[in-house]
This record gives C-alpha cells, structure tokens and sequence, in this order.
C-alpha cells in the first residue's frame, strides 16, 4: 500500500510538472495535494513497516510527539487543500468570465502559502502544549501510529487545556473547510441546473451539464473518502472499546485515501490520462 501510494501520488506530480497544458490552478492544487498525500503517509507508515519486520512496537516519548505534530500538519494541510480547490472549481463554474482575474498564480501561490503556515502553527501548538503532560508508566496507544487525542487521554496529569485546543483544533480545521466546501458545491450544483438549453436543444443542454459535473466529480470523491474516513474512525472509537478494530479504522482514513485519490483522479480526467500517457512514453527515451 504504502509503495502504491507513493509511486501513484508521485506520477501525479510528474504528469503535472511536465505537460504545460495542465499548468492551471486546477492541476496545480492536485499537484501540491499529491506531494501532502506521500508525506503523509510517510509520516506513519516507515515506522509501522518497521515495526513489523522487527517485531518491536514501541516508540519513544519524542519520537511519538514529533510523528503526532507532522500527521497534524499534514492532515491540516489536506483539508486546506481540499477546501482551496473546491473554491477553485466554484470560480471556475460559477463565475467562468473572471476566472482567469481570481484565480491568478498570486493568489494560487497565496494560498497554498498560507494553508502551509497555519497547517504548521496549529501542529506546532498542539504538540508543544503536550510536552506539559506527565505519564505513570509505559502505556500503549490503541493505533498503528501516535495520535494526539490518544496521547492526551493517557496522561496522568491535567488535560483539561489540552482537550479544549484539540477541540478548538478540530472545530476549525473541520468545521471551516468542510463549510466552505458544502457553500462551494451547494452553488455549483445551483449554477449547473441553472444552466439554459443552447437554442432550444436540450442534448447540448445535457452535455454541457455533465461537462460541469465531471470537472467536479474526482474532487468530491476525494473529499467524500478522506471526511467519510475520518468521520468513520472517530464513531467507531466511540462505539468500540477494541483496540484491533479502531487500529484498522485508522488504516482507513490515514492510509487507504492516500492510496486511492492518484487513481481516483487519474481515471476520471482526460487531461490526466494523457499527461500520464505521454510521461509513460518519454521514460523509454529518458532511460
């Protein structure tokens, strides 16, 4: 999984890079989305692998902390990302005449920038404010990689602030992108049935509509995985006390989206499977 993840995301990176046509802020948000995805998965799953070829599960006080602040970071980035290119495709449908005049390199660049800095505030804050905690002993962490909620719950020590950031934390970095996310598809889906037939035929009509749709369509399946995953692992630690089930469902939404958003783009757009083709037919001569 892990290699497929990285050599899928990767391709992604590359198609972009070299075909000029995808240059646009679409492709340039997949591309930075793609390079988050193999950090993130970096993040967690090197150290599992290991873990299972030497048999040794622990992990040391640091190294815990250190692995919580970059699967924050990166998580947050995600959903920035996620939450940027929604409102890219909401410019790009709802107001098609400015779209070039909103979404200039600028504030392309612009974002991206300022996702990265509060992505790293957020994961900064919240694990500095951990090095506060005290623990009694040796404890396990019912994941395949240190989560900060985790971490907090089996402190011996106050946790009361720390509970109250990561709630503050989660409100903002879920509740914010998601919101924005929800207002951009809401007036997509609005513009797109508002759509008038073309002379009267209701077969370019329909095409036209389904163009609209399309665009739209890897984005809300990559958005529908990474929230339908991570709002998956959070019930089920609610509804179970199993350590193996809640290991497995946080494979599910640290690992499997990560796997699956190269070929759920990669499929879904045109532009995309002939970048990877024409990159697929330079390797021959490259090598």
């Amino acid at each position: 999984m892990y290699l497929v993840t990285v050599l899928g995301n990767l391709l992604i990176v590359l198609a972009v890079s070299s075909g000029s046509h995808l240059h646009t802020p679409m492709y340039f948000f997949l591309c930075n989305l793609s390079f988050t995805d193999v950090c993130i998965s970096s993040t967690t799953i090197p150290k599992t692998l290991v873990s299972i070829q030497t048999q040794d599960q622990s992990i040391s006080y640091a190294g815990c902390l250190a692995q919580a602040c970059f699967v924050l970071n990166f998580a947050g980035l995600e959903n920035c990302l996620l939450a940027a290119m929604a409102y890219d495709r909401f410019v790009a449908i709802c107001h098609p005449l400015s779209y070039t005049a909103i979404m200039n390199p600028r504030l392309c660049a612009l974002l991206i920038l300022l996702s990265v800095l509060v992505s790293a505030a957020n994961a900064l804050l919240l694990s500095l404010t951990a090095l506060r905690l005290s623990f009694c002993a040796d404890l396990d962490i019912p994941h395949f990689f240190c989560e900060l909620a985790q971490v907090i719950q089996l402190a011996c020590s106050d946790t009361f602030i720390n509970n109250i950031m990561v709630y503050v934390a989660a409100l903002v970095f879920g509740g914010v992108p998601v919101s924005g996310i929800i207002f951009s598809y809401t007036h997509i889906v609005s513009s797109v049935l508002r759509i008038p037939s073309v002379r009267g035929s209701t077969t370019k009509k329909k095409k036209k509509k389904r163009k609209a749709f399309s665009t739209c369509g890897s984005q809300l399946s990559m958005v529908s995985l990474f929230y339908g995953s991570g709002l998956g692992v959070y019930i089920s630690s609610a509804v179970t006390d199993s350590p193996r089930k809640m290991a497995v469902a946080s494979v599910m939404y640290s690992v499997v989206p990560q796997m699956l958003n190269p070929f759920i783009y990669s499929l879904r757009s045109r532009d995309m499977k002939g970048a990877l083709r024409r990159l697929k037919g330079r390797v021959p001569s490259l090598l």
